[in-house]
């Protein structure tokens, strides 16, 4: 449905070339937030090209980048608008999104940007709970083990801060580490192995289930998590479900744009 109103919420997410994951997470996103602000036009971008441009030749479908959806809402007349990261944590993909979002700041009245999934300790609270009621009949006996995607900048000290949280409020069968930072899938091993869990269930702890979930997570190769927890003697359930598919993470986003819209003047 078209609006009238000049104020937009532009949904910028990396992206996922696995089409049944992008419908269940990040266009369930996109839709959550459009229900819930009708009074705002929806626009989306994703920030890996590489991604974009799989989905062109593969598919035939044009997701634009963060330039392409700004230059095309300033088209259509936009002056207030409303930047959601689906991002989780406020690190490089982030940073760079909203310098090339701020380079277009002439030609709006009013940019604001939402927080990234986890801002605050209430964030991880709430993410702790959605992740913990998805998985509410393991048995105390059973680890579940959280795959986050990992980064070089110092954010990435969030995961440890998370894992210790997520024992503070009594998860002590929960574990996260990362695929491509620390904690290590080598960490995370011993770690698992001095719980003694009965089964181990392996679960992304990302927006969508994509190439890190299908491969680096539940791959057949020895070095994917499910081969080295297996090496290690357990047995092991992989869950292929991304974040965005929880209702409480999406809630968390929308509470995040309600925020950053209380800051406009």
């Amino acid at each position: 449905m078209e609006h009238q109103s000049p104020k937009a919420i532009l949904v910028v997410s990396f992206g996922t070339s696995y089409e049944a994951s992008r419908k269940a997470t990040i266009e369930k996103i996109e839709q959550d937030i459009a229900d819930a602000f009708p009074d705002y036009r929806i626009y989306h971008a994703w920030t890996s090209k590489f991604i974009i441009s799989i989905l062109k030749k593969r598919d035939g479908i044009s997701i634009p980048t963060v330039c392409e959806a700004i230059e095309q809402m300033i088209h259509d007349g936009i002056r207030t608008l409303i930047v959601q990261p689906t991002h989780i944590l406020d690190g490089i993909e982030n940073n760079v999104m909203k310098e090339a979002v701020l380079s277009y700041k002439d030609s709006f009245d009013q940019i604001v940007f939402g927080s990234p999934l986890l801002a605050t300790s209430e964030d991880e609270t709430r993410a702790i709970a959605a992740v913990t009621s998805e998985f509410k009949n393991l048995k105390e006996t059973d680890a579940l083990v959280l795959m986050g995607h990992g980064t070089t900048h110092q954010i990435n000290i969030a995961y440890s801060g998370l894992d210790r949280h997520f024992k503070s409020l009594g998860h002590s069968n929960v574990f996260i580490g990362t695929v491509e930072a620390d904690p290590t899938i080598h960490d995370l091993v011993k770690e698992v192995t001095e719980f003694h869990p009965t089964a181990i269930y392996l679960t992304p702890f990302m927006i969508v289930a994509g190439d890190h979930a299908h491969h680096d997570m539940a791959g057949d190769s020895p070095d994917s998590w499910v081969g080295q927890f297996h090496a290690a003697g357990f047995e092991v359930c992989p869950v292929i479900k991304g974040l965005g598919e929880y209702t409480g993470i999406r809630a968390i986003f929308i509470d995040h744009i309600k925020k950053a819209i209380s800051m406009l003047h």
